[in-house]
């Protein structure tokens, strides 16, 4: 054979070894790396593939806080392959998921029984693979309750504040008075310090005392003004009550979102909430009325709306007419009425913004 036609056969083996190298998928065995950017969906799945698949092995799974990856513990370094081979990172452990399971049921179990004040709680921490009990301080009772375990996996952290129920004020809802009487929350509201408050009728807050919601205590009366005005405010005092933008819809919907108090002009809708009557919507119909409710004194400056309310709706929030979406401008909160919602009736409402500019507060919006 030709030095010339030698090098033309070597020229097209190299090119056939060179196009099929080109048309073989390169990572066709290479497996996608699961990270924090993966869909959750297939993360979820490959989770519930390995801890089928490895069994006890099976020590927990999460996402590398320095990486992303998706990590998971194994306690024999043997099974590793299985979780590269689904996209995740192996990590030799001691303990398994079943062990640690084992132990804080083991804590759940003593707790029935009796449990220091000052153990705050326990869980598994998968990526030390403990269990781990949080205690106050370094208490003596809580650290030996812990330590009674008796098991290599259990650690203490401390803790520097008890954990506690947290529960909503919403608008609408019912507050009651230590003196006796039951109005509705209006808006909440906080001043230039943070402090929080609740708006709501003076003739309610004229009551007095302290006041409490559908989750415990609010606080005590911090401002009332009726006759001539009616509204009035409760400062929030209790760390368990959490302050919302929401004001809640009863049967008519999930809660809506005060976003502002723009004021809804007359012939525009209105909704009322409050913990008699729930949700009724109507129209404004004038501004500026006077109204005279007796014995109780007059009262002026309030709008006049073809809502209807009842007994207990007092104080309860006014908002601009949600339609068919889900966020709302305050209007005022509730003064009185004729009528009921049998059979249709007249609604006031103390208009929120004067509140607002007299004792200085915004409201609480989302």
């Amino acid at each position: 054979m030709s030095r010339r036609s030698l090098c033309a056969l070597l020229a097209a083996a190299s090119a056939a070894v060179t196009a099929v190298a080109l048309a073989a998928p390169a990572s066709a065995d290479v497996p996608s790396v699961l990270d924090a950017s993966s869909d959750v969906a297939a993360i979820a799945a490959a989770q519930r593939s390995l801890t089928q698949r490895l069994g006890g092995d099976y020590a927990d799974s999460w996402l590398d806080s320095a990486t992303g990856k998706l990590v998971v513990g194994v306690t024999d370094a043997s099974r590793a392959s299985e979780v590269r081979a689904a996209g995740a990172v192996a990590k030799v452990v001691r303990h398994s998921a079943m062990r640690l399971d084992s132990v804080k049921s083991s804590l759940d179990s003593r707790a029935v029984r009796a449990v220091p004040a000052s153990v705050t709680g326990w869980y598994v921490d998968p990526v030390a693979n403990q269990v781990v009990v949080s205690v106050l301080g370094d208490d003596a009772a809580g650290l030996a309750w812990a330590t009674a375990a008796g098991s290599d996996a259990v650690r203490t952290e401390r803790a520097t504040e008890a954990p506690r129920p947290m529960w909503n004020i919403i608008g609408g809802q019912a507050i009651h008075f230590s003196g006796g009487g039951r109005c509705s929350v209006g808006f909440n509201a906080r001043n230039s310090a943070g402090a929080r408050y609740v708006i709501t009728a003076g003739h309610c807050t004229d009551l007095g005392g302290t006041v409490s919601g559908v989750g415990g205590t609010i606080g005590p009366v911090a401002g009332s003004s009726f006759p001539g005005n009616d509204y009035g405010i409760i400062r929030v005092s209790s760390s368990t009550a959490v302050s919302t933008p929401l004001v809640d819809r009863y049967s008519g919907g999930s809660d809506v979102t005060v976003a502002g108090s723009a004021v809804t002009p007359i012939g525009g809708g209105v909704c009322r909430s409050g913990s008699t009557t729930g949700w009724r919507c109507g129209t404004v119909q004038s501004y500026n009325q006077t109204v005279n409710y007796g014995a109780s004194g007059i009262v002026s400056g309030l709008t006049r709306t073809t809502a209807c309310a009842e007994p207990g709706d007092s104080g309860g929030s006014f908002v601009s007419n949600p339609g068919t979406g889900t966020r709302v401008q305050a209007q005022g909160v509730t003064s009185g009425g004729s009528g009921n919602c049998s059979v249709g009736g007249t609604t006031f409402f103390q208009p929120v913004n004067e509140v607002l500019s007299v004792y200085g507060l915004v409201l609480h919006t989302g």
